[in-house]
């Protein structure tokens, strides 16, 4: 359920009227689809690299990073919240369909690869710790390359998609893009062999050799660094990530990161919708702590009766929400449906 409520939950723009725009479900998809595209090139399992990308998401609240950022704040005193431990907590502990066991009985491979698919972690917070007592990640080596290849797949998807839909939106435009030199000398590469096109598709062209560029830069540098390794268990002692972009490419990612940020996730009407989505979780949490009567019966009977444990249920419940749920759920409680909160 929580995979299926990820088709109503932001990933750019916070719930956009328009069908083409990306949410964290069609975001995941892509991602699984180049994870596959380099699982397969590189002989890796193909099956965890799927889904290693198909469930890295499913711990974010609504509204994406704002709704993440309310609830970290409202959980201060709590031990916090975030959205990668919280995708392990929903799978081996919310997500409990079967009479058997509670979660998924998912595999130590893929479990292990989702607390760290960033790479190891020397700090947990308390919900990967709790986690991590029950059943244990190795939290301080690296993770699989299927895990690796997740992380780098999410970095390419999302750096060329959140263009697609921020020039869908009117929020970038070319000559924004042309600012970047390696984009620029793409575009030219696209005007040459495609002068007669549409400029819809000439942009749409440049995303997807984008895509191509880091697709195979990500084979060729991951191929070059695993040669020698003759087992998995010396992947993870490496000491180092093996799967990912030539430092070359990865200066391109982070100057491509630095621009996005500045041009379109800071956008003033983004920053405005985010500070909305972040009134509306913060109004729902201490809605629920005042009145837990506000909260559905299944939720009210399982709630603890003492702080932290009390606090972490709410916002377990919370970022189980979708945008359109969270808004529905906020009207009606105060009685008006939050404002402000389209914003493309």
């Amino acid at each position: 359920m929580s995979f299926r409520r990820l088709k109503s939950k932001t990933q750019v723009f916070i719930a956009p009227d328009g069908d083409h725009y990306r949410t964290r479900l069609t975001h995941s998809i892509e991602v699984a689809q180049i994870g596959r595209v380099l699982a397969r090139a590189l002989a890796l399992d193909e099956d965890l690299t799927e889904a290693l990308c198909l469930a890295h998401d499913l711990g974010h609240p609504p509204f994406g990073h704002a709704g993440e950022d309310a609830l970290s704040e409202a959980m201060e005193r709590h031990g916090g919240f975030d959205h990668n431990a919280h995708a392990l907590r929903t799978i081996m502990r919310l997500e409990s369909p079967y009479p058997e066991h509670d979660g998924l009985n998912l595999t130590w491979d893929l479990l292990e690869g989702l607390a760290k698919h960033n790479g190891p972690i020397i700090a947990p917070n308390w919900a990967l710790a709790e986690l991590d007592a029950a059943f244990p990640f190795k939290l301080g080596s690296w993770p699989s390359l299927e895990a690796q290849i997740a992380a780098v797949s999410d970095d390419i998807a999302y750096d060329n998609h959140d263009i697609d839909d921020g020039l869908r939106a009117g929020f970038l435009n070319l000559d924004d893009l042309l600012e970047l030199d390696f984009l620029a000398h793409q575009w030219r590469a696209v005007e040459k062999r495609f002068p007669n096109a549409p400029r819809e598709r000439q942009l749409r062209e440049l995303i997807r050799d984008q895509i191509g560029l880091m697709v195979n830069d990500v084979l060729e540098h991951s191929r070059a660094n695993v040669e020698g390794f003759g087992s998995v268990a010396e992947i993870r002692d490496a000491g180092r990530q093996l799967a990912g972009f030539s430092s070359e490419m990865q200066n391109h990612e982070r100057a491509l990161k630095a621009f996005m940020y500045k041009k379109l996730y800071y956008h003033p009407d983004q920053v405005s919708a985010a500070e909305r989505a972040r009134d509306v979780v913060a109004r729902l949490f201490a809605a629920y702590s005042q009145d837990t009567k506000l909260m559905p019966s299944e939720w009210q009977i399982r709630l603890p009766a003492n702080d932290p444990d009390r606090s972490r249920m709410i916002a377990d419940f919370i970022a189980g929400m979708s945008d359109r749920f969270a808004m529905q759920a906020c009207e009606a409680i105060y009685g008006e449906r939050p404002k402000g909160l389209i914003n493309v």
